[in-house]
């Protein structure tokens, strides 16, 4: 059985991943920018489900990212 931790983080991450793709859903970007961004977000969910933590890790970087306007293929 997993532990109360376990949970509450699968929970955070969850939650988090749900906010990061409405966040990349509304940013006015153009469309294949959005496009490789929802692929990283699949890419991350799909790690959540092995590797949790490097998953939460990877999303910080992703949302990071995001934050500071670096995106997929702005060079």
């Amino acid at each position: 059985m997993e532990s109360d931790g376990q949970l509450q983080l699968y929970g955070a991450v969850a939650d988090r991943l749900k906010e990061a793709h409405t966040r990349v859903r509304t940013l006015q970007v153009p469309e294949s920018v959005r496009m490789a961004l929802t692929r990283k977000l699949l890419v991350i969910t799909a790690a959540a489900k092995h590797d949790l933590a490097g998953a939460a890790a990877r999303l910080d970087r992703l949302l990071k990212d995001i934050d500071e306007g670096r995106y997929p293929g702005d060079g």
